[in-house]
């Protein structure tokens, strides 16, 4: 099996990426910033986008095939990159989070947190594939195995609890790497040697080094199944409370809301629970029922919202229990809305416009220096791509100039950028509430003998108007924002 390999291609390609370079700090750098920006929106397509380019992977097959050679300098080449990478993700992911005004604990952070048997399962088949593929010459496999063996996640978890002080979720997180580092190790000197990668060992050796990897995998595995156990024992206890209230309460009855604590003793559970008037609890009755089907005491909460008999009111009562929900939703959704358009348009606070029932948002710009129409026109567009469902309306300073409006030359047609100018200055001329502009050189309706000015000021009007904007003739001595159109010069203002 080991004769078709190219033993001294392999480890040269393993100890391209084994060791500390520019480049392996910089992309550990941009692995660990996307990573913890992706925690932080709990979104799992940027977490995924951290994992395929985190270099990590090179050190540890690295160090996976150094223990194979029993090659001590490869060895301590891999270590130190490894814990210098890591140190170098913890504290940046760190630094990330005290600087960012999102901190609240999202699901793909908690995801991190509780390691388990199959997480050691997991990084054990991907590693034993990704280095299967590495000595066969299909590196590109290696993409599957960083996605599916999470290493740099961990790494900006394990920052994060620092950051915010909950040491519960960087152990968690911590152990979650160190099972993949682990593991994949292992793995990865299994496999290595089963390719003819090391020494010729003696059938004791060979013994005793099958003894030390299993009693390896043992060590991990045993709290790692304990933690397994103890998360499908949480998921049974859910379902049968849950059981217990929907038997107790009637086929009438909602469970709106379930909360469990595990963590205390007894466990702590409360419950929201929408019946009919007639089907009311005592709590003692119902704590009673819960202990007798769990078989433990229990501290129970039950907050019941009864209503008239008739499915119909449960679900009017249903229905105005999630409208209270959805309402707080829309005001933390507010709040947020409320701080990025006042640090994008440099206001307060106080000072944006926030109506909820229409779903707009209004705040006047404070003056950036060098700022044109375009700019504060580009700037609202780009808040608004971040908030979906919302009307957003960033009002530019007073007194900036319309831009100017060129047409090609001879031609009375709007290129793309007199249509871009054009379209500027009509967003500012309703950011600033104008209902007319004048247009110099109008002359209505236009004659066969029109000038070329005047029949560029007359494609000018009929775009105003398709915008509900009033086109009149400037008036003499009247001033006003000036506007080019083409060789000649126009002069707009409020009416």
């Amino acid at each position: 099996m080991s004769s078709a390999v190219d033993h001294e291609g392999v480890m040269a390609r393993v100890a391209e990426d084994s060791g500390w370079s520019a480049r392996f700090a910089f992309m550990t750098i941009m692995s660990a910033g996307i990573a913890v920006l992706g925690l932080l929106q709990s979104s799992p397509a940027v977490v995924i986008g951290a994992m395929l380019i985190s270099p990590l992977m090179g050190p540890i097959m690295g160090l996976g095939f150094s223990l194979a050679l029993f090659d001590f300098t490869e060895m301590r080449r891999s270590i130190v990159a490894l814990a210098v990478a890591s140190a170098l993700a913890i504290g940046f992911t760190a630094l990330v989070v005290l600087l960012s005004p999102l901190k609240a604990t999202t699901a793909e952070i908690l995801a991190r947190t509780r390691p388990n048997l199959f997480d050691l399962l997991v990084a054990m088949f991907s590693a034993l594939a990704g280095t299967f593929a590495l000595i066969r010459g299909r590196g590109e496999t290696i993409v599957g195995v960083a996605i599916a063996t999470a290493l740099m996640p961990p790494l900006a978890t394990v920052g994060y609890g620092l950051a915010v002080g909950n040491f519960a979720i960087a152990g968690g997180a911590a152990a979650l790497f160190g099972t993949n580092f682990v593991t994949i190790t292992l793995s990865a000197m299994i496999m290595a040697q089963l390719y003819g990668f090391g020494h010729r060992l003696s059938e004791q050796q060979t013994w005793a080094q099958t003894g030390l990897l299993v009693g390896a995998f043992l060590v991990m595995a045993i709290p790692l199944g304990i933690s397994l156990n103890q998360i499908a024992r949480e998921a049974v206890i859910a379902t049968q409370v849950r059981s217990v209230l929907n038997t107790s309460y009637g086929k009438d009855a909602r469970v709106a809301q379930l909360d469990i604590d595990y963590k205390v003793n007894p466990i702590a559970i409360r419950a929201v629970v929408i019946a009919p008037r007639s089907n009311a609890l005592r709590p003692q009755i119902l704590a009673q029922a819960i202990e007798a089907k769990l078989g433990q005491p229990v501290s129970l909460q039950a907050d019941q919202v009864l209503v008239d008999p008739g499915s119909a009111a449960i679900d009017q009562e249903q229905a105005a229990f999630t409208q209270a929900q959805e309402q707080q939703r829309l005001r933390e959704e507010g709040s947020e809305i409320v701080r990025l358009l006042a640090i994008t348009a440099g206001a307060k606070p106080s000072d944006v416009l926030l109506d909820r029932d229409a779903r707009r948002a209004v705040t006047a710009a404070q003056p950036l220096p060098g700022a044109s129409l375009l700019a504060y026109r580009l700037l609202e567009t780009r808040v608004a791509s971040q908030i979906n469902g919302w009307s957003i309306a960033i009002v530019p300073p007073a007194g900036l100039d319309l831009p100017p409006i060129a047409f090609a030359s001879g031609s009375d047609q709007l290129d793309d950028a007199g249509k871009t100018a054009l379209s500027t200055a009509i967003w500012a001329t309703r950011r600033w509430n104008w209902t007319a502009l004048s247009v110099p050189g109008l002359r209505e309706p236009v004659s066969e003998r029109a000038t070329l000015d005047q029949r560029r000021a007359a494609a000018i009007a009929a775009a105003l108007r398709e915008n509900k904007i009033v086109a009149v003739p400037t008036r003499p001595g009247r001033a006003g924002a000036a506007i080019e159109l083409g060789a000649a010069r126009a002069d707009t203002s409020t009416q």
